[in-house]
């Protein structure tokens, strides 16, 4: 059983080889349930049980992303629910975020205490942004974007069916009407620059942390842009997977300062990756038996505790 005990040479870390899918099935799994992916609770996991302190473990984060989120990319894609001028105006926003993150990673949070702090920030906001999820106005909330997202799933129902029908009745496929562009106005509206301006800010917390930001932005799309979820989903995981390929990039090849790791260990983050994947898929197909209040909330009061817990340690050494 000792050939099943690696040692990962990039960084520094000894454990079991299915250790790292295993925890990132059963994170993904629960954490798929509630909506999010589970890449903000890897870290911790790193930082915390294996030891990988370094501004590597940001870039090793960033390699999770990028093979746990095609799936959900495509699927988002195939369904007709990308909306790609909101994609577009978060990715641009997101990108030189990143960069700047990469900088401020290796600048100011290189020593562990002050990561440790800076995560356990974040995490205060992803555990309490759960929490308000409980509230009786969340729910409210809630309700009206669940009516919003029916009446569009019909809408795109109606134009696939407009759409066979023709094909069926005898028209060639080059024959059949394509919508080749579209006015986003008329099915929803946001300010570009103040999109762009958000996307910035959260593209440098996910520079930092080593995740796309689709947990924080998400929310922030719903709550002060007033977007329906079914819009802010798709353009969210889209610009977390191309932003985790640019912090990969920049952690990679941008020459750190000396004696200090930023390069990801692939093989660590590429097991972390298959486990989500496996994970994110059955949280799916399994969300429906599990009472949605009851994950939401031990995942909120969960991630909350962390993050007390970090943010104490930084005060009380």
């Amino acid at each position: 059983m000792d050939f099943l005990y690696v040692h990962f040479t990039t960084s520094g870390v000894d454990t079991w080889i299915f250790l790292p899918p295993v925890v990132a099935f059963v994170v993904s799994l629960f954490t798929s349930m509630a909506g999010i992916s589970g890449a903000f609770l890897l870290l911790p996991y790193q930082v915390s049980f294996l030891g990988f302190t370094s501004p590597a473990v940001s870039a090793t984060n960033f390699v999770f992303n990028i093979v746990a989120i095609p799936s959900g990319v495509y699927r988002y894609m195939k369904e007709g629910r990308m909306a790609w001028p909101l994609t577009w105006v978060v990715i641009v926003g997101t990108l030189p975020g990143v960069f700047i993150g990469y900088y401020i990673r290796v600048l100011y949070f290189p020593n562990p205490e002050t990561f440790k702090l800076f995560v356990g920030m974040v995490l205060l906001y992803i555990g309490g942004r759960l929490l308000y999820e409980m509230t009786p106005r969340s729910q409210r909330d809630k309700k009206e974007m669940r009516a919003l997202e029916e009446k569009f799933s019909r809408h795109v129902k109606n134009l696939k069916e407009e759409q066979n029908a023709l094909i069926s009745s005898g028209l060639p496929q080059e024959a059949v009407v394509r919508t080749i562009s579209f006015s986003i106005s008329r099915v929803f509206s946001f300010h570009p620059t103040g999109m762009f301006l958000l996307a910035f800010v959260v593209g440098i917390i996910g520079g930092i942390y080593g995740v796309g930001g689709g947990a924080i932005i998400a929310p922030f799309c719903v709550a002060i842009f007033n977007l329906p979820i079914y819009t802010v989903a798709g353009a969210s995981l889209m610009s977390t997977f191309l932003t985790s390929i640019a912090g990969v990039f920049f952690y990679s090849v941008i020459p750190p300062a000396e004696g200090l790791s930023t390069r990801p260990d692939w093989l660590l983050g590429c097991l972390f990756g298959m486990g989500g994947i496996v994970g994110m898929y059955c949280g799916a197909r399994l969300q429906k038996f599990f009472p949605q209040k009851v994950i939401t909330l031990i995942l909120g009061a969960s991630i909350t505790f962390l993050a007390c817990r970090y943010i104490l340690q930084f005060f009380v050494q």
